[in-house]
């Protein structure tokens, strides 16, 4: 049964598929009797499904050799399109991730959507996206990769803009559209460009071909830099990072999805091609450098923010930072443990601070407070999530966190300590939102907040306990170094980092001592992070100014030149005609003698180089 279920296994996003489409039936009202609530309930049925099959087929694939599936597509004038399929122990357990992830969040939307009319659509995309991330991850061609994230790029928008009569709404799902559609352009050139030097885009030829390419430096340069720009869009990496901000207008479900593992899409497709990426220390560089820059910034700017939802998207783009850091030093597998612990761990946070958005006044968290007596298991979510994201042993993102540094610590010390400050910054910034929500004394706006009712709580629930197991099923699937191999400089650093930024965001936003609200001596740096280093700004003053002066001359030049040559024919036309118009008597004669005139004009016009030249010898 589990062969027959591993053999099958790329049958899996074809269940979320079905179900998004099913869903239609009640989008538009075509089943108008039983409201759309049915929609729901089907995707809820067909991610379960799916979620079985994949986890049934991974405890064969565990100890199986990965396999390829090739479906052939096109064939045209040189060109062989097939559709490459990669069936590993890998890719299965991704697809049990995000059949999990989808489940539990289809799950916490039938409680959090309880009052929206909108079921059937939200449904159907959340259907779209977990078909999306399925394919992504047992897809083994650069090509068809590249159409699935254009396909998730389509789906983010429409759920970021999910509510589409609010304005603020509006403008997130745009924002985010065109933010990510900057990376995708480059992302498209990349795959254009390396299919002549290479001659596939399947990943494992790409990395065979890898191991023995000889290719012109600057080219594969150029290359690398364009297939790396998708990937920054879709992880939110600077400069492409203001999307995930302001895609936390969505509802709270999707975002469950969003801050955990897609985001990471951009992350999977880097992973694949690391091999090829690595062929230019440029390109290699650029990763640690955008990765580096993101993650103390993003955990940086978290630290001032006031919105509930935006104080976690900046730490998810920290995270992604540490992951580009990982691939660029050809740390694959510590990026993929990267993804893994920091997808649950960021779920349950999203969850966590989901049931507080749904049924609370505002989500300003300098105007909660006190929710930790009325919400103790909301509270102790993210207790567990915030640990289970930071470096705190025994839990997942240490063993993470640990890997990659102990990989950094003899070859690139400096980055160590850009992982720990990371770590601490995070640590900081989680705790920072905890105090304020769920610490000290109820304020108005958090005196009336009870606990969320049972469909927000279950799969809450249920991913906490998953958090606090995982490191016994990496345990038991030996995916932890064992006691001997441990760099324990490296666990006690992360230990006490994460130990001091817990306790100097307990410090600070649960004593007396430092008076509320916190100013910082210099004023300039407090906006600078607060205002995300004035990024959006510079967004305004050199992108935006830049396709604002682009648009308007191209209007001018339109109006003027295109469109003055084409209305300057039509009047010509008008005119000839109207003169036309006027000269047409009806007469025989007349007629005859008009043609006898054109005909004798053109003969002059014809002859003119003959007589003409000897008319003027005689005259001269």
């Amino acid at each position: 049964m589990a062969q027959y279920l591993l053999e099958t296994v790329w049958l899996v996003p074809c269940y979320a598929l079905i179900g998004g489409l099913l869903a239609i039936l009640w989008s538009p009202g075509i089943i108008r009797r039983t409201g759309p609530r049915p929609a729901g309930y089907v995707n809820l049925m067909m991610t379960f499904l799916a979620f079985v099959h994949a986890a049934l087929a991974l405890t064969k694939a565990w100890n199986h050799p990965s396999y390829e599936i090739s479906i052939p597509w096109l064939r045209t004038a040189g060109l062989n399109l097939s559709i490459d399929l990669q069936i590993s122990s890998v890719s299965v357990g991704a697809m049990v991730v995000i059949a999990g992830l989808n489940l539990l969040a289809q799950i916490f939307a039938v409680g959090y959507m309880e009052m929206d009319w909108g079921w059937a659509r939200f449904y159907s995309l959340l259907g779209l996206f977990e078909a999306g991330l399925c394919a992504l991850a047992i897809c083994n061609n650069l090509f068809f990769s590249y159409v699935i994230l254009e396909i998730l790029t389509l789906g983010t928008y429409l759920l970021v803009g999910f509510w589409f009569c609010q304005p603020l709404v509006v403008t997130g799902a745009r924002d985010a559209f065109l933010t990510k559609r900057v990376g995708d352009l480059f992302l498209l050139m990349g795959v254009l460009a390396i299919w002549p030097l290479a001659g596939t885009w399947n990943y494992t030829e790409l990395a065979n071909w890898a191991a023995t390419a000889n290719v012109n430096p600057s080219l594969i340069t150029l290359v690398g830099l364009a297939l790396i720009a998708g990937p920054m869009g879709k992880c939110a990496q600077f400069p492409l990072h203001l999307w995930l901000d302001e895609a936390m207008e969505g509802p709270i479900p999707s975002t469950i999805l969003r801050n955990s593992v897609v985001v990471a899409s951009g992350a999977w497709v880097l992973i694949k091609l690391q091999p090829v990426l690595n062929l230019s220390p440029i390109v290699s560089a650029a990763m640690i450098t955008i990765g580096a820059v993101t993650a103390v910034g993003g955990s940086t700017i978290a630290i001032a923010q006031i919105d509930i939802k935006r104080c976690l998207s900046y730490s998810v783009s920290a995270y992604m930072g540490l992951v580009f850091i990982a691939v660029g030093t050809q740390q694959d597998e510590a990026a993929l443990l990267l993804v893994l612990t920091h997808a649950l761990a960021a779920a349950l946070l999203v969850m966590s601070i989901g049931g507080i958005v749904w049924n609370s006044v505002t989500q300003n968290i300098t105007l909660l407070g006190g929710l930790w007596s009325r919400r103790p298991m909301s509270g102790l979510a993210y207790i567990v999530g915030t640990l289970g994201l930071i470096g705190f042993p025994p839990l997942g993102s240490f063993w993470a966190l640990l890997k990659l540094a102990s990989g950094l610590w003899e070859t690139k010390p400096w980055l160590v300590g850009i992982v720990i400050t990371v770590n601490a910054l995070i640590a900081f910034s989680l705790t920072r939102e905890f105090c304020l929500v769920f610490g000290g004394k109820p304020k108005p706006m958090s005196e009336r907040s009870p606990e969320a009712h049972w469909p927000l709580v279950l799969p809450m629930m249920i991913l906490l306990g998953f958090v606090l197991h995982l490191p016994l099923v990496l345990q038991s699937l030996s995916l932890l170094p064992n006691w001997a191999s441990l760099n324990k400089d490296v666990a006690l650093l992360l230990i006490w980092s994460s130990i001091f930024g817990c306790s100097i965001g307990c410090v600070v936003y649960l004593s007396n001592i430092i008076p509320k609200p916190i100013r910082l001596p210099w004023p300039s740096l407090q906006d600078l992070i607060a205002y995300d280093f004035y990024t959006p700004k510079l967004y305004r003053m050199s992108i935006v100014l830049s396709v604002d002066l682009l648009s308007k001359l191209v209007d001018v030049v339109d109006r003027f030149v295109v469109d003055g040559i084409v209305n300057l024919l039509g009047l010509a036309s008008i005119a000839g005609g109207e003169t036309l118009k006027y000269i047409n008597s009806g007469q025989t004669q007349f007629y005859a003698f008009t043609i006898l005139l054109g005909v004798g004009v053109l003969g002059i016009l014809v002859t003119w180089l003959h007589w003409g030249s000897q008319l003027l010898d005689m005259v001269f």
